[in-house]
């Protein structure tokens, strides 16, 4: 019984281009890696943005936020000022104007 030549048969193991295509499967799988870890884990973060009056939220967790206190705005003037004194942290000017201290 004579059987039709098949074209993956005739195919050359030299083609440069077969080199090529897996190299473009290897991409794109880890692409989709790269996307599902993304999505992964800002569907773990968003929980964190969250008020803590959301059901999930821990005792401890409320206890924590509870006990953190804002600071008070203070507004800079343009008077010397003197005195003595330690490092304490470092100040941070946000894009909104709004100063954040940051103890050392």
């Amino acid at each position: 019984m004579i059987h039709k030549p098949r074209r993956w048969d005739a195919v050359c193991e030299d083609d440069p281009s077969a080199g090529l295509l897996n190299l473009f499967d290897v991409w794109i799988a880890f692409s989709v890696a790269l996307l599902l870890a993304l999505f992964g884990y800002l569907q773990n973060s968003a929980p964190m943005s969250h008020s803590s009056n959301d059901a999930g939220s821990t005792p401890a967790l409320e206890e924590l936020l509870q006990s953190i206190k804002k600071a008070p705005h203070f507004r800079p003037t343009n008077a010397p000022l003197t005195g003595e004194g330690t490092r304490l942290g470092t100040a941070y000017r946000l894009q909104t104007g709004e100063v954040v201290y940051v103890p050392d």
